[in-house]
């Protein structure tokens, strides 16, 4: 048992020897104090163990290319429910009642009708089949919305918020950085004005299109832009020519989508405003002598940066204490010698045999 209990120590005295070395030998090329939090994930460097020995590798990827979803999944998946619903409609077109004009037209518009929620009612399914298809479609459709408002619409959005930011700094020469930086702080609200812009030119040219291809007055048209947007879809104006609904497919899709995220942006610019009203108000709200016995979690009557940095999480509702509580029974686990520090001994030993843990367990204690 002693030689195990020696083996240990030499294990733990060694490798903390070379740990205060090397750090001599860095602190010798560079003392100054950075004053960050150096475990916090680099935006240029990833670390890879390599051979035991931990080697920095830069990211291939830019920061641009990671910025934009993949629009594949959800155009494979609007493709295949366009082309499903197109058939299963086209084959009971017979069984739909209403203004006819192509088949393959008339389905494919029925099918963005259903998907979308509009219900224009100026066609209608009559057979049990034709009401079942509508039934398995609406659903269908509701939940393929969900997905392009969660992936395929911010990327045409966010396709052209780099667009919007040399815009607005044309004057001014930013770099790719400074451009991801401005994104970033603003994102919400370059996304609210980016949604605004496309909804306005959707609204405009839905009304256009029904005036001169549907020969609608101005007012009705705008009127039927409006109800088929908000899905309101009264029916008492609708794509009637073959033509419109030819345009109606990709336009009913784009702009009710449009419409969706352009409140889904509304609502996240009101709680961002909400939690930096939150964050001023905590920050700027003077500590007491409660704050400070809140702050003090090892209770040493001294409350350290760590402790008041934990504190001021906890009231911004970052962090709960169940999570601090799960971190430092993590902490606890890796502090094999239970000297309330983690050196890099601790770190080999808490991943060695738990032959080795037992045995240093027991260094504290009388044989």
């Amino acid at each position: 048992m002693w030689h195990s209990l020696m083996a240990s120590n030499d294990l733990k005295e060694s490798l903390i020897s070379q740990s205060f070395h090397g750090k001599e030998s860095k602190n010798a090329v560079k003392r100054r104090r950075f004053r960050r939090v150096k475990s916090a994930p680099l935006n240029e460097l990833t670390l890879g163990e390599i051979d035991g020995s931990i080697a920095s590798t830069r990211r291939c990827e830019s920061q641009f290319e990671s910025l934009h979803p993949s629009l594949t999944g959800v155009a494979i998946y609007l493709f295949i429910y366009l082309v499903i619903g197109g058939i299963c409609f086209y084959l009971v077109r017979h069984q739909i009642n209403g203004l006819k004009t192509n088949g393959i037209v008339d389905a494919l518009y029925l099918c963005i009708v259903t998907m979308t929620t509009v219900g224009y009612g100026d066609l209608v399914p009559q057979s049990v089949l034709g009401k079942l298809f509508a039934c398995a479609f609406v659903f269908i459709g509701m939940a393929l919305v969900g997905l392009v408002l969660s992936k395929g619409a911010d990327y045409l959005v966010e396709k052209q918020e780099a667009l919007l930011v040399r815009a607005l700094h044309m004057r001014q020469k930013l770099s790719p950085g400074d451009i991801m930086k401005e994104i970033e702080t603003n994102k919400s609200r370059y996304k609210f004005i980016l949604a605004l812009v496309f909804l306005l030119i959707l609204v405009m040219t839905g009304t256009i299109f029904l005036t001169c291809v549907e020969k609608l007055d101005i007012i009705d048209a705008f009127y039927c832009v409006c109800c088929t947007i908000t899905t309101l879809g009264y029916g008492d104006r609708s794509f009637s020519t073959e033509g419109g609904r030819l345009f109606a497919v990709v336009w009913i899709l784009m702009s009710t989508i449009c419409l969706a995220q352009f409140f889904l942006y509304l609502t996240e610019i009101n709680t961002e405003k909400r939690q930096k009203h939150l964050v001023h108000c905590v920050l700027t709200r003077h500590m007491t002598n409660v704050d400070l016995e809140a702050a003090d979690i090892d209770e040493d009557g001294v409350v350290g940066a760590a402790e008041f940095v934990l504190y001021k999480l906890k009231e911004l509702g970052k962090i709960t204490q169940d999570d601090i509580s799960l971190m430092m029974e993590e902490f606890e686990e890796l502090d094999v010698d239970q000297s309330g520090t983690l050196s890099v001994s601790d770190l080999a030993l808490a991943q060695s045999s738990p032959q080795a843990k037992d045995l240093t367990s027991d260094q504290g204690r009388p044989c």
